[in-house]
């Protein structure tokens, strides 16, 4: 059996052109991290992740800010790695099922927050959790990804005809940022929700705001066409990151959809509710989505059979390709719909500098 002899990490701060703004916040730049592995027998991997402490833990943003944010999700995995020292390689799943604790016990001293969102430490640990697949899949002589993953999952074999770019729309983005996307061919937009103007954290300023960027964007996209989707025109994906606290509220917001004329564009609404205030969206007309309350393969089984969900985010980029094939094996035998998601950072409109 191979041993881990050695790990390191690199990391590089990329600006963003504009600020991204979501989950009620901000980010203004992005740290890109690189992890590297190697074993006794000369064998490595190269890890790669992008840290978004505002995505995986807005409590851990709003207490310490994006720089210090981010410094400690960078100190949570320079832990991990430090963890893997030493330690008999094995399979990439059976290795991260085991840092989780130990790494969530650490962060949350680490942070002084008891009440850490398990996302935190997966974002934190999908570089290192990529950095063991490539050298698993080196050691297996495997380098393709179904065959390679056969032993944990066989829902691999899926493949889709052609590819569609799906450009996110965040609360900055400007009338002709996105009439400019709509032109050069773009027929699926994703919204970001869910704001905070003004920065008082009001539900009621919040569900105003929505409602009038929701009518703006739709005023702009509403009336194109598109060969790409069923109705003729640009469809919509709504991210709320969370930030909806009442049925109520989110009928409300979907009833002003109605009035716009957006909600019949509208093919998936993802996260309106916090994972510690999670309600059934059993009954509302259209697709709901899990994306940070789904952390585990318990997790989406449970927002599913529990709560009505029809779909959820793997998001390997975010979680970790182990727990994202997890969730895949275990949610896709109970039939729910299951999508790759990227960073929202990489998909953000605009890029880095």
């Amino acid at each position: 059996m191979e041993i881990i002899e050695k790990t390191s990490l690199h990391l590089e701060v990329e600006p963003l052109k504009q600020a991204f703004g979501f989950k009620g916040g901000a980010l203004t730049e992005l740290w890109q991290v690189t992890c590297r592995i190697v074993s006794d027998a000369g064998r490595r991997g190269t890890g790669l992740g992008v840290q978004s402490v505002l995505w995986s833990d807005s409590g851990v943003f709003g207490r310490y800010g994006q720089q210090e944010g981010n410094r400690l999700m960078l100190a949570v995995t320079e832990y991990a790695l430090e963890c893997l020292r030493g330690r008999t390689m094995t399979s990439p799943p059976e290795m991260i099922t085991q840092l989780i604790p130990e790494v969530m016990e650490y962060a949350k001293k680490l942070t002084g927050e008891e009440k850490l969102r398990t996302t935190f430490v997966l974002n934190a640990l999908t570089p290192v959790d990529w950095a063991l697949w490539q050298l698993y899949a080196d050691q297996k002589d495997c380098h393709c990804l179904p065959k390679l993953a056969a032993e944990f999952t066989t829902r691999l074999d899926q493949r889709q005809p052609c590819l569609g770019n799906i450009p996110l729309i965040s609360y900055d983005t400007a009338e002709n940022q996105i009439t400019e996307l709509a032109d050069k061919g773009r027929f699926l937009f994703k919204i970001k929700i869910g704001s905070n103007p003004g920065g008082r954290n009001c539900p009621e300023e919040m569900l105003a705001w929505d409602l009038q960027r929701l009518a703006q964007i739709h005023r702009l996209l509403g009336e194109r066409s598109t060969p790409w989707t069923e109705c003729g025109h640009p469809v919509y994906y709504l991210d709320a990151n969370g930030r909806y606290d009442t049925m109520e509220r989110l009928e409300r917001f979907l009833d002003g959809a109605d009035q716009c004329g957006a909600l019949s564009r509208i093919v998936l609404l993802e996260e309106p509710f916090a994972e510690d205030q999670l309600q059934s969206v059993r009954g509302l007309p259209i697709t709901v989505a899990a994306d940070e309350s789904a952390h585990s393969a318990r997790d989406a089984c449970e927002l599913m059979e529990e709560y009505g969900y029809g779909a959820i985010a793997l998001k390997p980029v975010a979680k970790t390709l182990s727990v994202s094939l997890d969730i895949l094996e275990e949610a896709g035998k109970r039939g729910g719909s299951l999508f790759l998601r990227g960073s929202d950072g990489e998909s953000f409109h605009g890029g880095v500098q």
